[in-house]
């Protein structure tokens, strides 16, 4: 019989074992980007049968492509066997079908691309999230590789080159000269914009300032607004002035048009002595010091609270905390609006692929260092996204084509990047991203109360968009799920920014879906039974919210002597770099 090893031995061994594995992970692979491409390829050699029958699939195609490649070859006429899809526009100019040659290059590529994604996503053996994986760092290779991405490959910027003498390409130096100076792919000309001058321009002053967060309340338009005034949450990850666009596309402007009175936070962009700031200090430094300064400006007892993505995500944690901390009537918050707002975070959409344990390890790390995660890095995460429309587009146009970005301020918003404190960050990534916590009654406590979501009765209005690949509608959706109050949900059409900044026009250019939820109904439940209308949706929110605010008063002073004008809005948070 062989001696019996005692545990330690073995336990100290696993460990050691677990600390190298992560060490190597972190080195070589910390993203994630290798391991569910030689996982999947282990898979399929693990199954030979599931993989004959895949190569089968193939070959028929690639016969297919062969007899369309001959026929167009001998100036036939042939159907693509592939077509791109309805979104793909790398291959909307005619050359890619009228030239036999540049179709023949497109139907390559795209027969390639279209069964290798197929091929990961029915990887037998793997977890669904591992083949998401898998699928998701292929494409963004096989994106990267495109035809169109290369001068030589791509017909139209050859085209474009012999028309304008060479212009074109000394122009797409330029700019490729100047993104590398940069240090990012430029989506729009940074000259173009700036906060204060052209962007978020409705008056107001900071009324209330700390480390964290400026409060903006903006001057009412309205002689009489309704008496319980409109708070604002909006989220860190970005500049909070994407609610006050341009003057046509303004959510702020539209709710003092409609006689509201209107608070915003404009938080502080951190820096490395901001490490140690937590998701507790922007929950009390932040929202209540935001709720606290308009019932004081305003003489109002309550608010009506608005919370924007992971705005949204912290203002109904207030809710859960509010709702334990105070006594049912004193609870300052009468009702909340949450815009794309993810509380269970079980299949975050496409991000979910850095959401594992060792890619939240190798954030942290690299935070810790710094004392802070830097906005450039997140945007590009979420440009790597929609690598296409967002990365790719502006290379090919800007660096082939000579093309000079043209202004949008949305995108110039989407540049002027934010910073996130190390322990706020970390915590947040885990204990909500990786662990989902926020959703298990209790299993959170912030700033001392234990968190339980189903404490919320307040009612709630709740925005989700059909093409948000940041918030899925149907995961904010779920948000209705875990608070008890009075629920309206809409489902808006765009994405995260363009289905919120949503204004009406004449005629529409958009549609949504609306109607009241419980707590038991399943986003596909809800949208049976949900009235599809044209245009925006901001009038529907307006008959929910204008009578829960009361009856009209005299508009209060934009700053009063307990709340002095400390700044002009925007604010001076708001242009820290």
């Amino acid at each position: 019989m062989s001696p019996r090893v005692p545990a330690a031995p073995i336990e100290l061994a696993r460990k050691s074992l677990r600390t190298l594995h992560d060490s190597v992970e972190s080195s070589i692979d910390p993203l994630g980007m290798a391991a569910p491409l030689v996982h999947a390829q282990l898979a399929w050699m693990a199954h030979p049968q599931e993989l004959a029958d895949s190569m089968a699939s193939i070959s028929s195609s690639l016969w297919a492509l062969q007899w369309h490649t001959w026929r167009r070859a001998m100036g036939l006429p042939s159907d693509d066997p592939l077509k791109p899809n309805v979104d793909d526009v790398r291959f909307a100019d005619k050359v890619w079908e009228e030239s036999p040659t540049w179709d023949l290059v497109k139907e390559w590529y795209l027969v390639l691309t279209h069964h290798v994604q197929d091929m990961l996503y029915e990887t037998p053996g793997l977890s669904q999230k591992e083949r998401r994986r898998a699928a998701f760092w292929w494409r963004k290779w096989l994106n990267a590789v495109a035809p169109t991405n290369f001068l030589m490959s791509n017909p139209v910027a050859m085209q474009r080159a012999i028309e304008t003498r060479g212009d074109s390409l000394v122009k797409g130096m330029r700019n490729f000269l100047d993104d590398l100076q940069a240090g990012n792919i430029r989506m729009t000309d940074p000259g173009d914009f700036k906060v204060g001058k052209n962007l978020a321009l409705t008056p107001g002053k900071v009324v209330f300032r700390n480390r964290l967060v400026e409060v903006i309340h903006y001057t009412p338009s309205q002689p009489r607004v309704h008496q319980v005034p409109v708070v604002i949450v909006t989220p860190w990850i970005n500049k909070f002035y994407i609610l006050d666009i341009n003057p046509k596309k303004s959510l702020v402007r539209y709710l003092l048009d409609q006689g509201l009175d209107v608070f915003i936070t404009s938080w502080k962009n951190p820096g490395e002595e901001m490490r140690d700031v937590r998701f507790d200090d922007y929950l009390i430094e932040g929202v209540q010091s935001l709720v606290d300064t308009a019932r004081a400006v305003s003489g109002s007892v309550k608010v009506h609270a608005i919370g924007y993505c992971i705005g949204g995500t912290a203002l109904t944690t207030y809710m859960a905390w509010a709702n334990r901390h105070y006594a049912e009537e004193d609870v300052p918050v009468a009702h909340c609006t949450l815009f794309t707002t993810l509380v269970d975070f079980h299949k975050p959409g496409d991000i979910e692929v850095f959401v594992d344990e060792g890619s939240i390890r190798y954030i942290t790390q690299n935070m810790e260092k710094k004392g802070y995660l830097d906005g450039a890095e997140m945007a590009s995460a979420f440009r790597l996204l929609r690598s296409n429309s967002l990365i790719w587009h502006y290379v090919v146009h800007g660096w082939l084509y000579g093309e000079t970005p043209p202004p949008f301020d949305v995108l110039y918003w989407n540049m002027d990047t934010t910073r996130m404190p190390y322990a706020m960050h970390a915590w947040y990534l885990r204990e909500l991203y990786l662990n989902n916590h926020l959703i298990d009654k209790d299993a959170l406590t912030v700033a001392g109360e234990p968190i339980d979501l189903g404490r919320i009765t307040q009612p709630v209005y709740a925005v989700g968009a059909e093409d948000d690949h940041i918030a899925p509608w149907r995961q904010t959706f779920k948000t209705l799920n875990h608070v008890s109050g009075p629920k309206r949900f809409v489902l808006s059409s765009s994405g995260h920014i363009l289905g919120i900044v949503n204004p009406p026009v004449d005629p529409p250019k958009r549609r949504f879906w609306v109607g009241p939820a419980r707590r038991t109904d399943t986003a596909e439940g809800w949208q049976g039974g949900a009235v599809e209308q044209a245009g925006s949706w901001w009038p529907d929110w307006m008959e929910w919210l204008k009578p829960q605010c009361g009856g009209l008063v005299d508009a209060p002073p934009v700053a009063t002597e307990a709340f002095p004008a400390l700044a002009d809005a925007p604010g001076t948070y708001v242009l820290e770099r």
